[in-house]
C-alpha cells in the first residue's frame, strides 16, 4: 500500500512553504486565514515562512521587507498617482518598477534563505494595493516557474475605488495573472464565476474554517483584563461588534439596534481598532451613538491573532473578547466571506446578520438558525433579538444547531483535504496529503 505523502523510501515528504503579503499582522481576515493555513500545514510537517512589510510572526521564519507595506510611503504615492485617474505620468511607472525591483530582489533572497519550496501569496495578486509587489511576484512566478497558490479574498473589480485607475496594463498583468504554475483559491463562488470569466484562469473555493474539531480555550485572567480595561461592570451586557471599524460593516445599524432595546445595561463594544481606511467613520459613529443615548466602547489597542501566539506583551486577542458577548451584530453590507460570523458560530454566540450578498449566496443556504436583516433593522428583528437575550432555552437551541452546521462546512478538516489536494497536484504522491 502507498501512502500519500511519503517519499519511496516511507519517510514523511515535507515542503518549505513561504507566505508573502503585504501585512502579516493584527486581526484583519487575511492575516487570520493565513495563521489557519499555516496552523494545518505546520501540522502536516511542513514549514512556513513568512514575507511581508509588516509582520508579528517569528522572527527566525520572518523576512521583513518594509517597501512591501501597502502603506510605505512610495506605495502611497504611487497610489496616489494611479487610482482615481485615467492617465499616468512616466516618472510614475519608473518608480513602480524601482520599487518592483527591489521588492523582487528582497523576495528573491527570501526564497534561497529558506529553500522556499512552493509559495502562498495571500492577496497581493489579488487586490491591487501594492502594484509593484504583484508585478514582482508574478515576474518570479512566471521565471522560476515555482508552485504557488493566489489565496483570493477579494479582488478589485469588487471594489469602487480601483475602478478608475491609470494603471490598467499592471491590473492585467498582475492581478491575479494567468501561469502555468499558478493555482488560484478563492473564498466564495461568485468570485470563482467572475475569476472564471473575466480572465478564464479556474479556481478552487476554499471557504474560511475554523477548528470546529476542538474546543476553544480561553486564557480567563487575560479575559477578565480585557473587560476591567473596557470599564464593564458585572451587570452590563455585551453587545459585540467584531470588525473593522470600516463603512462597509454597517455598524451604524449596530447603534440603532442597542438604542430601540431601551435597556441601559446593554454596551455596544467594538473589538478593533480604526485606521485602516481613516477615522472620519469612527468619528461620525461617536457622534451617531451619543445622538442615539447609545453607550458606544471602542478598543484603542490593537487585538492580536488568537492562532498565532497573540496576547504577548500583555495584548489582547478577539479570543479574550469574545467570552464576554452576550450577543453578536454583524450587519455588513459586504464581505469576501465573513470571519466575525464563523468566529461568532464557533464561541457559541447568537448573532444579527445582515444579507450580504455572498451570505445570501454561499452561507444561508447550509440552514444556520440566525437572526437576519435585509437592509435595514426591522422591529420584529429588534423583538428576536430582545427574545434570545432574555430565553436561555431559545438561546442554547441557536446557538447549538449553528455550530454543528459550521462543524460539518466549515472545519478545519474540509481546509486541510483542500490543501491536500492542491499541493498533490504540484509536487505529486510524495509532496501530497499526509494521510494514508
Amino acid at each position: 500500500m502507498v501512502c500519500d505523502g511519503l517519499d519511496i523510501n516511507g519517510d514523511p515528504m515535507t515542503r518549505n512553504i513561504g507566505f508573502i503579503s503585504t501585512r502579516f499582522a493584527g486581526t484583519d481576515g487575511v492575516s487570520l486565514e493565513a495563521s489557519k493555513w499555516a496552523q494545518v500545514l505546520s501540522e502536516a510537517g511542513h514549514a512556513c515562512f513568512w514575507l511581508a512589510g509588516e509582520l508579528d510572526r517569528a522572527p527566525e521564519v520572518s523576512w521583513l521587507v518594509p517597501e512591501a507595506h501597502f502603506k510605505h510611503e512610495k506605495n502611497q504615492w504611487i497610489n496616489a498617482r494611479v487610482f482615481g485617474r485615467k492617465s499616468r505620468k512616466s516618472n510614475v511607472t519608473d518608480t513602480i518598477h524601482a520599487v518592483k525591483v527591489l521588492i523582487k530582489v528582497a523576495i528573491e533572497e527570501f526564497i534561497e534563505q529558506f529553500r522556499i519550496d512552493m509559495l502562498i501569496v495571500e492577496n497581493a495578486l489579488t487586490i491591487p494595493m501594492h502594484i509593484p509587489l504583484g508585478v514582482a511576484l508574478t515576474e518570479i512566478i512566471a521565471e522560476r516557474q515555482i508552485p504557488t497558490i493566489a489565496h483570493h479574498h477579494d479582488f478589485h473589480w469588487e471594489r469602487t475605488r480601483f475602478s478608475v485607475n491609470a494603471a490598467d496594463d499592471y491590473l492585467r498583468m498582475a492581478f491575479p495573472p494567468k501561469l502555468n504554475s499558478l493555482e488560484h483559491v478563492v473564498i466564495n463562488s461568485a468570485g470563482q464565476e467572475e475569476l472564471a470569466l473575466r480572465t478564464g484562469a479556474s479556481s478552487v473555493v476554499i471557504p474560511n474554517v475554523l477548528d470546529f474539531d476542538h474546543e476553544v480555550t480561553v486564557d480567563p485572567v487575560q479575559s477578565a483584563l480585557f473587560r476591567r480595561s473596557m470599564g464593564l461592570n458585572p451587570e452590563d451586557k455585551v453587545i459585540l461588534q467584531p470588525t473593522r471599524i470600516v463603512q462597509r460593516k454597517g455598524i451604524e445599524h449596530a447603534i440603532e439596534l442597542v438604542k430601540h432595546l431601551e435597556d441601559p445595561a446593554y454596551k455596544l463594544v467594538i473589538s478593533h481598532e480604526a485606521g485602516d481606511e481613516g477615522f472620519e467613520y469612527a468619528d461620525w459613529l461617536k457622534s451617531h451613538a451619543r445622538e442615539h443615548g447609545v453607550d458606544l466602547r471602542l478598543f484603542d489597542m490593537q487585538v492580536g491573532d488568537p492562532f498565532n501566539g497573540g496576547g504577548r506583551n500583555g495584548s489582547y486577542t478577539l479570543w479574550d473578547i469574545y467570552p464576554h458577548a452576550d450577543f453578536i451584530t454583524y450587519p455588513s453590507l459586504y464581505e469576501g466571506f465573513g470571519n466575525a460570523f464563523l468566529e461568532a458560530i464557533y464561541f457559541k454566540k447568537p448573532l444579527l446578520i445582515n444579507r450580504y450578498a455572498i451570505f445570501v449566496r454561499d452561507i444561508e443556504p447550509k440552514g444556520f438558525d440566525l437572526i437576519v436583516m435585509d437592509g435595514f433593522l426591522t422591529d420584529r428583528n429588534v423583538q428576536s433579538v430582545r427574545r434570545v437575550l432574555e430565553s436561555v432555552e431559545r438561546r442554547e437551541q441557536m446557538v447549538t444547531h449553528n455550530f454543528n452546521i459550521a462543524k460539518r462546512y466549515y472545519s478545519y478538516s474540509v481546509l486541510r483535504h483542500a490543501l491536500d489536494m492542491l499541493i498533490f497536484n504540484f509536487f505529486g504522491v510524495e509532496g501530497g496529503a499526509r494521510q494514508c
